[in-house]
């Protein structure tokens, strides 16, 4: 079996059988194929696509390339829930606690910012003192006792889609659907889950700009799991501006605090309490989703999600208190308002230009190795359809640094539009796809 034969068929679209995709994928992890041949087989399928049976064996193949986490021990349906990508997105921090403040067994695995889109680890060290990275055993410790924790994943977990991944990053092959779809699953199915919820992000603000690429990618992540005996349903959720007000790591955590004390924003607290009435259903904590919903709702409204989350924070090392005195928090020292040039209605908030500007003065990498700068971002103060005067504020950033603040500032100009008329409403949640 030679690689360039698998790259030349994939080429010209051609289905590899299970022992060829096993072939490259362990050749790959084992430097036995090279980063240049490696490179040419993934435009390869950027072009040609996968076959359902080529994007299961390679997520199979992905996931067996390392350990596999063992979560038997532990009573209870494993539920974890995944979003694809937003800016502004931390449902994590809400629909997590609550789920396990309902009895479900959450094992969140997390990952960092990649481009414009923020990441959970990123956010949750922005808590002076937190760790993800927990061993073995404090995973199961604090699963068996608070039934939820917060984790990266570690360099054993699924090691060829961490070369892969990287590979992706500098090869202009992230947006493909199965390479998405198997490096996705390949890292839940490890961390040993029976459940997962997905929130598949669509807009200007997401990887998945059209939402029949990202019905096409949540049909493929949840044939996966069907597959593999795991049960999987996915949410297609509108992300053409920001979810809530505020993006930026500690501003995020601030707003996710606020939003866990029924003091969050609307399109916030709606799709947070969804996805945890969705893990709550499939946890199965509830007989129908609707009872979920109330579930979901209670320990919203009664407190009990909120302290789950400062619990959590306080066995991973971080200073639960920062949640309430959010002085404790890494904080800016500069700030810029943005405001509208004419009155009118707020007809478009680009997402992706926010989650740019945002990572343009700190708040994300350009690079692998770049430090990011917990405590600088945007906060909103409109959201689309709002009604504003001319020279109110349309938002306000936040830095420590001058470096890129004018540019920033630009950039975020652009990303809103002002118009005569009201725009229509849009749906958050536009489609539920699987069990």
């Amino acid at each position: 079996m030679r690689t360039v034969d698998l790259i030349q068929r994939k080429r010209d679209g051609e289905e590899l059988a299970p022992e060829e995709i096993e072939f490259l994928i362990d050749g790959y992890t084992n430097v036995d194929i090279p980063d240049y041949q490696m490179s040419a087989f993934l435009m390869a399928v950027y072009f040609s696509g996968m076959s359902d049976r080529e994007v299961s064996r390679l997520t199979e193949c992905m996931l067996r390339s390392g350990d596999t986490v063992d979560l038997s021990s532990i009573p209870g349906v494993k539920v974890d829930k995944h979003s694809t990508g937003g800016v502004g997105d931390k449902t994590s921090f809400i629909a997590a606690p609550l789920a396990a403040a309902a009895g479900v067994v959450v094992p969140m695995m997390s990952g960092r910012g990649l481009g414009h889109t923020g990441g959970t680890l990123d956010k949750l060290e922005s808590i002076p003192g937190f760790r993800t990275d927990l061993t073995a055993e404090e995973v199961q410790k604090q699963l068996s006792e608070l039934g939820l924790c917060f984790i990266g994943q570690t360099d054993r977990l699924a090691p060829a889609d961490r070369k892969l991944y990287a590979l992706r990053d500098v090869t202009g092959t992230v947006e493909s659907i199965p390479l998405i779809s198997s490096s996705i699953m390949s890292k839940k199915l490890a961390e040993g889950v029976d459940a997962l919820i997905l929130d598949v992000k669509v807009g200007s603000g997401a990887f998945m700009k059209k939402q029949v690429d990202a019905r096409r990618l949540a049909q493929t992540m949840v044939g996966i799991g069907r597959r593999m005996d795991k049960k999987v349903r996915a949410l297609i959720t509108d992300m053409n501006q920001p979810l809530g007000y505020a993006v930026g790591n500690a501003l995020e955590i601030m707003e996710a605090s606020q939003t866990l004390q029924n003091a969050g924003p609307d399109d916030l607290t709606k799709l947070s309490l969804e996805l945890a009435a969705q893990m709550i259903h499939l946890g199965k904590k509830a007989a129908t989703l609707e009872e979920a919903r109330r579930t979901a709702e209670k320990h919203l409204v009664d407190g009990t999600g909120y302290k789950k989350l400062k619990q959590v924070v306080a066995a991973q090392g971080g200073n639960a208190q920062a949640l309430d005195k959010f002085e404790l928090l890494p904080n800016a020292t500069g700030m810029r308002e943005i405001t509208s040039p004419r009155a009118g209605y707020v007809s478009l908030i680009d997402a992706e230009d926010i989650g740019m500007a945002s990572n343009m003065i700190g708040a994300g990498r350009a690079k692998k190795e770049d430090t990011i700068d917990p405590a600088v971002g945007v906060i909103l103060e409109v959201k689309t359809g709002e009604k504003v005067d001319a020279g109110s504020v349309l938002c306000r950033i936040y830095y420590t640094k001058e470096d890129h603040v004018e540019e920033a500032a630009e950039i975020v100009e652009d990303a809103f539009r002002i118009s005569g008329q009201k725009p229509d409403e849009r749906a958050l949640i536009l489609e539920v796809v699987g069990v």
